[in-house]
Formats: C-alpha cells, structure tokens, sequence
C-alpha cells in the first residue's frame, strides 16, 4: 500500500512517501532565495523517489522568519528560484509543495516580533508585540499573496503550517492567545486567523492545500486531539484536503519519543474528521509506514530526519515491500 498512487485533489502522487518540511537554514545572504544547496538536496530526494516532496517552512514576511537564514516567499522575486527548483523535481517524477508560514514569537531576526499576545515562548525569548486587528488582516493577505506566487512558481501543493508555535498556532493555543477581541477567547475566536488565512488561499489555489497541526500541546490547559479534530472537521468544510498531524512545540515540555508516536493523532483525526491525514514521527522502517496506511492510520507517510539520512529510503522500502517502482534510468543498475 505505500506504493500505490494516491488522489488528493487534482493531482495524483505516484506513493504515499512525502518528504516532511524541515528547515535547512541554509540561505547565508538571508535574502530569503532558492541557492544551489536546495536544489541538491530536494531534487536528490525526488531521484530517491518519494511521491511528494514538501519545501521547508517559507515565510509569507520577512518579520516572519524562524532565522535570517530560511527561505522566503514573502516577495516576488522569490518567484524565479522557486520555478527552477519546482521544474527540477518535477524533472524526477516527483511533486512539489510549499509549506507556507510565519514564525510568530519564535521569530529569531532582528526588529520586532509580532504573536497574538504579547507572551514570550519562554524565559530565553524576546517578548512579542501583539498585533493589532489591522496587523492580522495584513499577515492573511501575506498568506494569500504567497499562495499566489506558489502557484506561478508551478508548485503542486500549498502547506499552510498550523503547529509548532509558530503564528497560526499560537492563535490556535489557549497558552498563547490570550486576546479578548474576535480573535480570541474561545476556539472558534482562536480559529478565526486560521479559518481566514485558509478562506484568503482557496481564493487564488485551487490545488491540494495541506494544514500541518500540533494536535497535542502535552499541556493541560493547551489544546489536545479532541479540539483538533473539531478544527479538522472545520477546516476541511473550508477547502482544507489533508490535515498534517505533527505535536507539541507551543510551549516547552517534555515530549515522550518512540516510533509513530503521533500516529494515534492522524488515525483520530482521519476518523472523526472525516478528513485525509499525513502521520509523522520516528517513522523509519518500511513495514511501519506500509502497516499505517494498510491500517487506515493515516493516508500519507511523513518522512523527515530519516530521508536526510537517506535521500533514496523509498527505493529501498520498495525492494524491502517487493513492490515494483520505476526507478531512474541512471541508477537502475544498481536496485534491480
């Protein structure tokens, strides 16, 4: 089952193995631009044969960088190196995506930063402004405009990235959103920025669109599974196709590691929801990802640490699962 296709939307994955956004930092003119690293290190995967192969967190700002050091896609002409480096994984036989964000008050550049509240992350942080209503209109249309250039960029699928304490989740989070107006109080107001954002990108995408969720914040006043597949069956009502279920991250806490261990989180959603989920998590063997999706877990397989380990994981899972996969013509001697 890892093997078979998958349709999501008006596109059609060749696998269920999905390269997971991962952060390379690795733009040293902090301009925010594609540099010859990102296209090495995504195309190689793509070669590897993972079906979709999602970009790094790219910000909608330039405020809204994790680090100086990410990737951007808060200006046009962001555009071009983005086009090339869609182009050559698609040369691969792969799709692309984006994962489009805004790092909120774990925003490490200069200047100000900016969260729903003025709370910081921890007691090593910068305390953010909170942003005025005025503010948070100006941050749905930087998502909108980013799915915009995604699209003329040729990208196949838009991430909206909605977990990890980042600035859609801090709304999300009763830990970080401590506003009294529409955009906070209860989860449908805490939902607000969210529901927004994804309204502003169905507006100018009409490809797949991804949310990747913290669908546990491991904190008793925090939100936990049961108010994420209410926002799930909210989310998909708006347009919203797969639900990413990652965790944590919204505030400092001790997470307990094993493999799969936010599975239990995309199964929930999946059947509650009533909505396609991606699990990731210390998934690395082959016949754990098959076993999830022949479960029913989850309908997508999310690889992160494991495919920087080795960018050719699923022509290996294939010849371990005796499943028959087109592999490059180039390196075919060397797997059959």
């Amino acid at each position: 089952m890892l093997f078979t296709p998958y349709k999501i939307r008006n596109i059609e994955l060749k696998n269920r193995v999905v390269m997971s956004p991962m952060c390379m930092y690795s733009c040293p003119e902090e301009d925010g631009k594609v540099t010859n690293f990102h296209k090495t290190h995504y195309t190689s995967r793509a070669a590897g044969q993972a079906g979709l192969i999602i970009l790094e967190a790219s910000a909608v700002t330039e405020q809204g960088r994790i680090s100086a050091n990410d990737l951007g896609i808060w200006s046009d002409a962001h555009i071009e190196g983005l086009r090339e480096l869609a182009a050559l994984v698609h040369q691969q036989g792969s799709k692309i995506g984006i994962q489009i964000a805004h790092a909120g008050r774990k925003a490490m550049v200069h200047g100000e930063i900016v969260a729903p509240s003025a709370i910081a992350f921890n007691e090593q942080s910068r305390t953010p402004s909170e942003l005025t209503v005025e503010q948070i209109g100006e941050n749905v249309r930087a998502f909108q405009a980013a799915a915009r250039r995604a699209a003329e960029a040729g990208f196949d699928v838009i991430e909206i990235h909605g977990a990890h304490g980042y600035l859609i989740n801090e709304f999300l989070s009763p830990l970080a959103n401590h506003r009294e107006d529409a955009y906070g109080g209860d989860r449908d107001k805490r939902f607000r920025f969210l529901e927004e954002t994804i309204v502003a990108v169905r507006a100018v995408w009409d490809g797949p669109l991804l949310v990747r969720v913290s669908a546990n914040e491991y904190h008793p006043e925090g939100n936990g599974i049961s108010d994420y597949v209410y926002y799930s069956k909210r989310m998909k009502q708006l347009g919203v196709d797969l639900v990413d279920c990652s965790s944590g991250a919204v505030v400092p806490a001790s997470i307990e590691l094993y493999p799969g261990y936010q599975v239990p989180y995309a199964e929930q959603i999946r059947k509650e929801a009533g909505i396609a989920t991606g699990a990731v998590g210390l998934i690395t063997e082959a016949e754990h990802a098959d076993r999830i999706i022949q479960q029913e877990q989850a309908d997508l397989i999310f690889l992160g640490r494991e495919l920087l380990r080795n960018p050719y994981w699923p022509s290996l899972a294939a010849k371990q699962l005796q499943a028959a996969i087109e592999l490059p013509q180039q390196y075919k001697r060397a797997w059959l």
